[in-house]
């Protein structure tokens, strides 16, 4: 075992004793939920990197195949390869004639887009990866297959095994083990499944059901973060799933060390029947499959308009802040010092210590880069990172520790766009306790940050330096 596994290992605890640091009840600690939490991280991740690589190499090539069949949709409207609009194989990945009339009236009408037919020079095929073009769609067609998969009752039965295995091992109530296992594949909408007992939830559970919110992706989120990545990762796709699955368990161990369960839980020793998310009114008749298809695509077009207005707002926002400290670094004084100092700097400075608990890397230039890419994600989102980790990794810009374990933490959702998200949504439901849910919202975002760094330690402690097996193809250890 080398230093960094060893840092990554520590790690684990460390994060453990920073949650309990800020716990409700620092003499309430769940050893149970402690033990069997990590228990079952360590148990997973050695399937996923020592005894089941195999394993993980079908899942990554079964959702790939997923992933390209949910750009046929994508290529139609807009045009690449195999369009029926835009049939020419010089086109290329890229928008189609519309998409690049749409191109050049929100950009520069003078500058070559991907598609275009000018000279050998300018042609780009297959290269460029535009999101709105490749990635929003995905998120459409992925909403619309679990929802169909809902309505065919092909996930409720894993879902309702993941919940057995949390609520018989950690000791958790059943109704949040059930929340926790739907979060594995959808997001706020797995408060669905629980919504019956979340009335007469304690705070401990809303809590808990909060974090895993916040500390997992939903699956149509996956195909996003999987795209972006898969050119110089090709591995990623079942690497995010298994951790998708490792941070549910640290969801539970670091929520129930912040707010600890000081009450029996109305569903302990029980996993109650779980409710079809993709059900808005599960007392009416259900839906056929094809309505279902309708309404989850239809329930994607919302969640990519809302990506999409959050990442022009928030990185507009960034954009802005960062321009007003280029002004102040004119200044003759003071102006040296203002001209470092940016908004990503200074959130990379703020998560530098938990970025080492990872054991991410030992050199300071390393680590300091992969400190501002997590941290980044506190405002703007896991995309932007995750872009800017493809290209790093496309450069050779950043070892294969680092990908592995920077991916593996930037899977989830804990940034302050999804606080209104998850906070408000939940509220929704149970509107008498309101005050509960935003009480714990910072709460339960805080130990989702934590969740999502422990998987990154998890990732850590296997990595053993063979990166072509783990991801997928040889770069430096």
């Amino acid at each position: 075992m080398s230093i960094l596994n060893l840092i990554s290992a520590l790690g684990m605890v460390a994060l453990c004793y920073i949650a309990w640091l800020g716990s409700e009840d620092r003499r309430n600690i769940p050893w149970n939920t402690i033990r069997w939490g990590i228990g079952l991280q360590l148990i997973v991740g050695a399937i996923v990197f020592v005894l089941g690589s195999q394993v993980v190499a079908w899942i990554n090539d079964l959702l790939n195949i997923v992933l390209e069949a949910s750009e046929a949709g994508a290529k139609f409207l807009f045009g690449g390869a195999s369009s029926m609009i835009a049939v020419s194989p010089n086109f290329g990945a890229g928008p189609g004639a519309a998409g690049r009339w749409i191109a050049r009236a929100v950009g520069d009408p003078y500058v070559a887009i991907p598609g275009d037919r000018l000279t050998p020079d300018n042609l780009d095929i297959g290269t460029t990866y535009i999101l709105a073009f490749r990635a929003l769609p995905q998120i459409i067609f992925f909403s619309g297959l679990v929802s169909l998969l809902y309505r065919l009752n092909v996930i409720p039965p894993i879902v309702r095994l993941f919940a057995k295995l949390f609520q018989n091992t950690m000791r958790i109530s059943g109704a949040e083990a059930l929340a926790g296992a739907a979060n594995i594949f959808v997001g706020i909408e797995s408060a669905i499944a629980v919504k019956p007992f979340l009335r007469s939830m304690s705070r401990s559970e809303i809590c808990a059901v909060l974090a895993c919110c916040f500390g997992s992706i939903a699956s149509s989120v996956l195909a996003i973060y999987a795209g972006l990545l898969r050119p110089t990762f090709p591995a990623i796709t079942g690497h995010l799933v298994s951790a998708s699955i490792l941070t549910i368990p640290a969801c539970f161990v670091l929520s129930k060390l912040l707010v600890p369960e000081n009450t029996i839980p109305v569903t302990l020793g029980q996993v109650p029947r779980d409710t079809d998310p993709g059900d808005a009114n599960p007392q009416q008749a259900r839906p056929s499959p094809m309505d279902s298809l309708i309404a989850g695509s239809t329930d994607g077009v919302k969640m990519a308009v809302g990506i999409a207005a959050v990442l022009i707002a928030v990185l507009g926002v960034v954009d802005l802040f960062n321009r007003c400290f280029g002004l102040l670094g004119t200044l003759p004084a003071i102006g040296g010092l203002f001209q470092i100092i940016t908004l990503p700097n200074l959130l990379g400075m703020l998560f530098l210590p938990l970025t080492f608990l990872t054991g991410v890397s030992l050199e300071w230039s390393e680590l300091w880069q992969t400190s501002v890419l997590i941290g980044r994600r506190l405002f703007e989102t896991s995309i932007p990172p995750y872009l800017e980790l493809s290209q790093l990794a496309a450069a050779g810009a950043i070892s294969g520790r680092a990908l592995l374990i920077v991916s593996y933490v930037l899977c989830g959702f804990t940034h302050c766009a999804s606080y209104g998200i998850f906070v408000g949504g939940l509220s929704s439901l149970v509107p008498e306790r309101r005050a509960d849910i935003s009480a714990l919202g910072m709460k339960a975002l805080w130990a989702g940050t934590l969740a999502t760094l422990m998987t990154g330690c998890v990732a850590g402690l296997f990595y053993w330096g063979n990166a072509t097996s783990i991801l997928g193809i040889p770069v430096a250890p």
